[in-house]
């Protein structure tokens, strides 16, 4: 464990969500006809997690679990890493989610089939939150999935969110869209732009700008965001790179790193929110935490599995990146 993640240290980012075992599959085809499955972690705010725990930064983790294996699998996942996990409840009468995630050859979408409707996580309320212990941290990561399992974990994303805002610290913000979740289109769009306006960095791909401001111009998308208050907009463009719009950067266009192969798109949106994340932190400008973020979402699709991407400080030193 790095030396910024020793428990003497405060906490550089907390993170709210739900993580799930995943069961990869290790062949092709209909996940009914698979037979042998890997093992893993699977979770968008975990994933971000998990990266920047790599780059030294110390990150805390707030979720349920339930007190089966596969919580205790979790557990010791993200233990492994060096996440703080203090604030993870563990409820023996609650149960974790899992999830089958089929495997292609082709780069396209894997199959993915959820089992969480009910988990623990998805029991989290506002009331749980440790008020004083999340506002001694630097920064706030949040995404759009954790907020979309019900209205509970809604609030519970709100009042993390207000609290940050209200303690003066950063907030970054992916709307990781997860449509099936929302009872509606309409819901899933206001409910995701409303948890937008709270926060600094704003972290859209294009195809969500699309759906939640109905444009898939990253200038038009970008201006969208900083007008309801975000200081910086960084739009994904896949292979393509990012467009960022800046408070202190003006604007501007990052090339993408070429990938050889893409074996696995998710999770690459993780990384490359860790990438831009750190690099924020670290105090590096703007077009240096994109181009962090863009080489990780690269390492991240060339690879089966969500993390297996993520690098430590010392491969992004190799790579020649600030």
């Amino acid at each position: 464990m790095s030396e910024s993640n020793s428990q003497d240290k405060p906490l550089d980012v907390v993170t709210f969500g739900e993580a799930m075992m995943m069961l990869v599959a290790e062949q092709p085809g209909p996940l009914e006809q698979v037979e042998r499955f890997i093992k893993r972690t699977a979770g968008a705010e975990t994933n971000a997690a998990i990266g920047l725990a790599r780059l030294g930064f110390r990150v805390a983790w707030v979720s349920r679990l339930g007190t089966d294996s596969l919580a205790r699998f979790l557990l010791g996942a993200m233990q492994a890493e060096g996440i703080d996990c203090s604030h993870v409840v563990c409820d023996p009468a609650q149960r974790t989610g899992f999830l089958f995630k089929g495997k292609v050859l082709d780069g396209s979408d894997p199959p993915i089939e959820y089992h969480r409707k009910g988990s623990a996580a998805s029991q989290l309320r506002a009331e749980d939150i440790d008020a004083p212990w999340l506002a001694a941290a630097r920064h706030l990561h949040a995404t759009g999935v954790f907020p979309a399992l019900n209205e509970g974990t809604y609030a519970a994303a709100e009042r993390s969110m207000d609290l940050m805002r209200a303690a003066g610290r950063t907030i970054s913000f992916d709307p990781n869209l997860r449509p099936s979740l929302w009872p509606s289109r309409e819901r899933m769009v206001e409910g995701i732009n409303a948890l937008a306006a709270k926060a600094d960095w704003v972290l859209p791909g294009v195809e969500e700008g699309k759906i939640l401001m109905g444009s898939e111009d990253p200038a038009a998308i970008a201006r969208f965001y900083r007008g309801l208050g975000a200081r910086l907009v960084v739009v994904k463009l896949g292979a393509e790179g990012a467009y960022y719009d800046s408070d202190t950067a003006g604007t501007g266009h990052v090339p993408g790193f070429p990938v050889a192969q893409v074996v696995d798109t998710v999770g690459a949106g993780d990384g490359f929110a860790a990438g831009v994340i750190s690099a924020l932190l670290e105090g590096l400008p703007v077009a240096d935490a994109v181009r962090r973020g863009c080489w990780i979402g690269a390492r991240a699709v060339q690879v089966l599995g969500d993390t297996e991407g993520l690098p430590t400080r010392a491969q992004l030193r190799e790579a020649g990146l600030p």
